[in-house]
């Protein structure tokens, strides 16, 4: 790269003494005019092609996926880039931002190191190999300081090494206080992640790790509840009520049931702008700074903060968040928070003693025409259109008892529309077709999938079945009694 014709004009030292991390920007921007980086454009250094066969590819693909879809509709691009600082992958849901990043070159295959990029989040993060929040006019070069950028460096399981880093970026003139937090907690969940992998152990489903959820925007008619059954309306409209009169609300259910959900229908049913922060309660040693973080929030008119996971706290800090909760309620504005939970006995007493109603989100399992809804409107939000079920699907979908409530249905269609744009019941987990009962063993589920899979296949018939699986009739029709299978029509 060619040396600047002159020295490289550092941005207003006034600007960096006022925010916490000036000492480390003011330090980067040295770095940067030492580099020689242009401080009026991003001069891109390209790569070629990603590698997406990393394991912290592998990884981090899977946690932004699953942060992506908590903060959907919000104008947030989140990446992962190397230890260089080449991206890897970006993510997010806004056509305008990621247009807007392509003009800038931070985009995958493009290194975004401070060397190339002068100082930003990303590349801050890996030279300093800590979090980093740069704002607007932090950045050295001019043209990104229309964005602000959270950064949160991964680290090698077991060594500590660096491995790349997270970034989350929004528009400058965005709100950014969580930024920084989401970017902290995914790094953390794609090191955990690695770890496990790396380890050659079975991987449960990836925690989706983050400290809150946001929810932006409003609900489009179209886009907002799909749900039809009328338990579900029915729950809705009380827990409308109850927020709208200020009550204390605490929504119980089963786990997955949707009282999160629930609780920001009938809070969007207020007049006026609405922000939402759903605070879920996290492991024990980080429940000092998830108070510190989203605490703050209550004091906004426009927001109304969603709290879940309370017991699951220790008891200092259920009684901190009561006071802070009795506090905020005390200043005569309409209610601030909507709680959720199991059941009402699951809430720490000083918590407890804040709730004037409780309202039950109904399982799945009790409102069976909400599937096939909730099903279509999963696939259309990941697919990002319309996605159509065989009548079969559609058959199998509705007849299964849903043990893990709507949490579940959602993720065996993403699972599902992954694979095929029509679905049939071959494009379907097995457990849809297993009739549930006792847990079974590892072989038990190899064996198991392995029926269902040849029992889908499009024209079988159970002599077929039987003959590719090395059995007889007789034991095949003993397997699907044993396991419970619910044999697909032909």
């Amino acid at each position: 790269m060619d040396e600047p014709a002159g020295p490289a004009p550092l941005p207003d030292p006034a600007l960096a003494r006022r925010r916490g991390t000036a000492p480390r920007v003011r330090a980067s921007w040295r770095r940067s005019q030492g580099y020689g980086v242009p401080p009026d454009e991003v001069v891109p250094v390209f790569t070629g092609s990603p590698d997406t066969g990393s394991l912290l590819y592998e990884c981090a693909h899977r946690v932004l996926s699953d942060l992506q879809t908590t903060i959907a509709n919000e104008p947030v691009s989140l990446m992962v880039a190397d230890p260089a600082g080449f991206v890897l992958a970006r993510l997010g849901d806004d056509a305008s931002i990621h247009r807007a990043l392509d003009r800038v070159h931070l985009a995958p295959g493009f290194s975004y190191a401070e060397r190339n990029a002068g100082t930003n989040g990303l590349g801050l993060s890996l030279a300093d190999r800590a979090p980093t929040l740069v704002r607007a006019a932090d950045h050295w070069v001019t043209d990104l300081r229309g964005y602000t950028c959270a950064a949160a460096p991964v680290l090698e399981p077991g060594t500590g090494e660096l491995a790349g880093s997270i970034n989350l970026t929004t528009w400058s003139d965005s709100s950014s206080e969580l930024l920084l937090g989401l970017a902290q907690t995914a790094a953390s969940a794609t090191s955990a992640l690695m770890a496990v992998r790396s380890g050659g152990r079975l991987v449960r489903p990836a925690p989706r790790g983050e400290v809150f959820r946001v929810v932006g925007g409003s609900l489009a008619p179209d886009d907002g509840d799909p749900c039809v059954t009328p338990a579900w309306r029915t729950a809705v409209d009380r827990a409308a009520v109850a927020v709208s009169s200020g009550a204390g609300t605490v929504v119980v259910g089963e786990p997955g049931a949707g009282k999160a959900t629930l609780a920001a229908l009938a809070r969007r049913r207020l007049a006026g702008r609405q922000r939402l922060l759903h605070a879920r309660a996290p492991e024990a040693g980080d429940v000092a700074p998830w108070l510190e973080l989203w605490t703050p929030e209550l004091r906004d008119a426009d927001t109304c903060v969603i709290v879940s996971g309370l017991h699951r706290l220790p008891a200092w800090a259920a009684g901190e968040l009561a006071h802070v909760l009795a506090t905020v309620r005390r200043a005569g504005r309409p209610q601030p928070f909507v709680l959720t939970a199991p059941d009402y006995g699951a809430l720490p007493d000083p918590v407890a003693r804040l709730v004037d109603a409780v309202v039950e989100a109904p399982a799945l399992r009790d409102r069976a025409d909400d599937v096939l809804p909730l099903a279509s409107w999963t696939a259309r939000r990941e697919r990002h259109r319309e996605v159509a079920f065989t009548p079969r699907a559609a058959r199998a979908l509705t007849g299964y008892a849903w043990p893990g409530n709507v949490a579940q249905l959602r993720r065996v269609v993403r699972e599902a529309v992954t694979r095929a744009d029509v679905v049939d019941v071959s494009h379907l987990a097995p457990e849809v077709l297993d009739g549930g009962g006792r847990a079974l063993t590892r072989l038990e589920r190899l064996e198991r999938d392995e029926i269902v899979r040849c029992l889908t296949e499009p024209g079988t018939t159970m002599t077929r079945v039987a003959e590719e699986l090395g059995i007889g009739r007789a034991t095949l029709y003993r397997k699907i009694a044993q396991y419970r299978i619910t044999v697909p029509d032909r």
